[in-house]
């Protein structure tokens, strides 16, 4: 049994192998965690479809390890090999936090004079925060 974590959730597996940074996961199991399907052509996910790397696929199996790293994503273990994160790549991370709008709250500056978010839309904002627990 193995343990991988993603940012969808934790997920109980049965690796077929690991080792040498390889993690061999049946497909139902490799779909279960990464939310693509396998197919001939490869893992898709919707239209998208992202052929594997030679020798990534041995019958029903998929070195899921080796697919996430073909998305530009990071892939970390233990040494044991029962634990493995599938990390969300820069790429990804990015385009997300580009998209994020922060809600609109009215604070005031030090003069006391308030403002709203929403009248700087568009403009680069720098809002720090603290607490003093």
């Amino acid at each position: 049994m193995a343990t991988v974590l993603t940012e969808t959730g934790d997920f109980s597996v049965t690796a077929r192998a690991t080792g040498s940074g390889a993690l061999w996961l049946d497909t139902t199991d490799a779909e279960r965690v990464t939310g693509w399907t396998s197919k001939p052509e490869g893992m898709c996910r919707d239209d998208v479809c992202v052929p594997l790397p030679a020798g990534a696929v041995r019958g029903d199996a998929v070195d899921v390890a080796a697919f996430w790293r073909r998305l530009d994503n990071p892939v970390l273990s233990d040494d044991a090999g029962d634990v493995w994160v599938l990390g969300t790549g820069a790429a990804a991370r990015t385009r997300a936090l580009a998209g994020l709008e922060a809600p609109d709250v009215t604070l005031p500056d030090l003069a006391g004079t308030p403002h709203r978010l929403s009248t700087l839309r568009g403009k680069k904002v720098f809002l720090a925060t603290w607490a003093s627990w």
